[in-house]
């Protein structure tokens, strides 16, 4: 009599095969936290990797995303403890005929609300990173503009950088054609890359061409001597990192206040400006 009234005690296997489904799912939704923390933790190096690749300048890494993550993976052992604890205690309450459906839905409700925090402050955290980027871009931006303006236009150190729309070599060739078709002597064409390739090293295209007329050079030498230190012209033509090709020579003025030149003979060493500009279209 005792055996059939413990017997009838114990609830129906169904009961306990939904038991076992629900501490499975919990397990699931456990891990499925833990890995997804992780993930979370290794985004902000993520993002320093795609900046570093794009060449772009690194943002300022304030470690959230690290706690976030952590936060998320510590959230999941929690969770995988208390469903194991939650499993124990419900086996045992079936075991008996009772049944608390409580817990399940206090428990579900927390994650719920847990998840919906740390998905709140991860937006904020991401729509702060994206401000933070967007004004360092216009910094950027606004910072490169005098400096590219300076380069094309304006001397830097006496130095003109003048972009080039074909390679180094075609470059090359135009500028001599010109300098040929306006009877300029072509003095010298030092290949540096090419001496570099001989002693075994490796360097991107540059070659300098070395020119002038002994009628333009002859007068500025006259009433400048020490100009003699920068005669004949000189335009190097070479190749950036990024692959493009420049054109780079004196300044004429940065020449002329050098050497105190009178201004009616600048225009003696003012036509390097139209060669290099010429070759570079």
């Amino acid at each position: 009599m005792d055996n059939s009234t413990v017997k009838n005690n114990h609830a129906d296997p169904r009961d306990y095969l939904a038991a076992e489904r629900t501490f499975l799912a919990w397990i699931r939704t456990g891990l499925a936290l833990m890995g997804f923390g992780f993930v979370v933790a290794r985004f902000g190096l993520f993002l320093q990797q795609l900046r570093f690749i794009d060449h772009a300048p690194a943002l300022p890494n304030s470690g959230l995303s690290l706690w976030f993550g952590t936060a998320l993976i510590a959230f999941g052992i929690i969770v995988n403890v208390a469903s194991a604890r939650r499993h124990v205690l419900l086996v045992h309450e079936l075991d008996r005929g009772q049944s608390d459906s409580a817990r399940s839905f206090t428990q579900a409700v927390a994650t719920a609300i847990f998840l919906g925090l740390v998905g709140l402050a991860m937006a904020i955290y991401l729509i702060s990173i994206r401000g933070t980027a967007n004004l360092q871009s216009s910094n950027i931006q606004i910072m490169e503009a005098p400096m590219a303006t300076a380069t094309s236009a304006a001397p830097n150190n006496g130095i003109i950088d003048k972009p080039s729309n074909h390679s180094v070599d075609q470059t090359v060739e135009k500028l001599k054609n010109i300098l040929q078709a306006k009877g300029v002597t072509l003095f010298a064409l030092v290949d540096h890359s090419g001496e570099a390739e001989k002693a075994g090293m490796k360097m991107p295209p540059t070659k300098l061409l070395i020119f002038g007329s002994p009628k333009a050079g002859t007068p500025l030498m006259l009433a400048a001597p020490s100009i003699a230190i920068d005669l004949p012209l000189k335009i190097l033509v070479w190749q950036d990192p990024q692959g493009k090709t420049w054109l780079s020579y004196n300044s004429p003025d940065y020449l002329k206040d050098r050497h105190s030149l009178p201004s009616d003979l600048l225009q003696n060493i003012a036509v390097v400006d139209a060669l290099a500009t010429k070759a570079g279209e």
